[in-house]
């Protein structure tokens, strides 16, 4: 009988809340959304978009030392927050009797940007003639797992995944498969982004695909996606783990698909988000009927929202139009690499909650988009299944199911 993963603990950062609960406050009413505003971290004047996903109330020096932030750039300082929340959420104690069978994997798509061109300023700006000689071990993509592996003595393996908007949905199915073959008890795992950089935009920019006013998926009038910056952190175990040490349950991680379109480094193909739903149902042995809620990719441009409908509705045939279907982009930003895991923390608080959170923004119906598109203010509704989609650039696609703790 295969071993199943339950989810124990939830951490993030997020320009929708600094953590958990005001993240749930953020996506889940209708408040007026100042997630995502004018952007505050460079000078954005000689750039067409003007508008981030920020982190909000942001002081570095109020969470690690002057000679931790020597260390850490500023994903990686979002990674051990997120990660600090959860492993707190989860109440659990890393020590002798667990370290080993722990495993830490956190995703990322761009890494240290802040501190790539912090360092190309220094060297060709401010006339510096050398680095600083943290500039490679703050860079590199894999540096925040490093960091949550160290502060919490994890000896089981540790990596990171970068596979641009899926990386922590490989992430958190890398850790399930895990579990799920006895190789680690307990994971640590999820993403984390800090890309709102003024390098970062001006290659954003030549992709046109940046909205100029908000995010808004699925509407007719949607003029692209919003970049935003956080972390998200899950902690995994084990079922049997998690109830001898009397854990709280927010779910289990019923579902895993993953597939690649083998198309285009950009443009989205149907074919393959259609693998990875239906690798998803297969793998948690559910009937596409079995979905009441999807928490989409729904990232607000024109293509890859008209392709996310239409693979919904090849995969779920007649069940398409009886799903709630919505995008919290639409709140917190396309947090590329930590995108999915913060979308898994959406579902994860639906089934908490049993209410559908909304794509907030939406102003006009679009003909090709005709879901079931839960829009600008919550829905309450039973949901024991919900599914989570992320679909990256190069067609590197996964899709997790969760489902809910009653039914373990």
């Amino acid at each position: 009988m295969q071993t199943s993963v339950v989810v124990t603990g939830m951490g993030c950062i997020t320009a929708a809340g600094n953590n958990i609960d005001e993240f749930s406050d953020t996506i889940f009413t209708t408040k007026k959304n100042d997630s995502i505003a004018p952007i505050t971290l460079f000078d954005n004047q000689n750039l067409t978009t003007k508008i981030a996903a920020e982190v909000k109330n942001y002081q570095a020096s109020e969470h690690f030392s002057r000679n931790e932030l020597k260390q850490l750039d500023r994903f990686a300082q979002f990674a051990l927050l997120a990660s600090q929340e959860a492993i707190n959420n989860a109440n659990i104690i890393f020590d002798d009797n667990n370290v080993k069978r722990t495993c830490v994997i956190h995703g990322t798509s761009i890494g240290g940007q802040e501190t790539i061109e912090h360092s190309y300023q220094q060297l060709h700006l401010e006339g510096k003639t050398r680095a600083h000689p943290f500039t490679i071990p703050k860079l590199l993509p894999s540096s925040a797992t490093g960091h949550i592996a160290m502060r919490y003595g994890i000896k089981g393996p540790a990596f990171a995944t970068s596979s641009a908007c899926s990386s922590s949905g490989h992430a958190i199915a890398m850790a399930t498969m895990m579990i799920r073959t006895n190789m680690v008890d307990i994971a640590i795992v999820g993403g984390a982004e800090a890309c709102i950089t003024q390098g970062n935009f001006y290659a954003w920019e030549g992709l046109r695909v940046l909205a100029h006013d908000t995010c808004r998926p699925f509407s007719a009038d949607r003029s692209g996606l919003v970049i935003g910056e956080g972390a998200g952190t899950l902690i995994l175990e084990s079922l049997d783990h998690a109830n001898k040490r009397g854990a709280k349950i927010y779910g289990q991680v019923t579902g895993v698909g993953m597939s690649s379109d083998a198309h285009s480094i950009v443009q989205p193909l149907c074919e393959g988000a259609e693998q990875a739903m239906n690798s998803a149902l297969q793998d948690a042995n559910l009937a596409a009927e079995s979905i009441q809620y999807i928490n989409a990719h729904g990232s607000g441009t024109i293509q890859n929202d008209l392709t996310e409908t239409q693979a919904i509705k090849n995969v779920f045939q007649g069940h398409a139009q009886q799903l709630y279907v919505s995008s919290t982009k639409s709140s917190h930003g396309h947090v590329l690499g930590a995108g999915s895991v913060i979308e898994c923390i959406a579902t994860l608080l639906a089934l908490q909650k049993q209410q559908v959170p909304p794509t907030k923004n939406f102003t006009k119906a679009d003909s090709v988009c005709d879901l079931n598109y839960t829009i600008n203010k919550a829905v309450s509704s039973p949901i024991q299944h919900a599914m989570c989609n992320s679909f990256a650039f190069g067609g590197l696609n996964t899709t997790l199911i969760f489902s809910a703790k009653s039914l373990l």
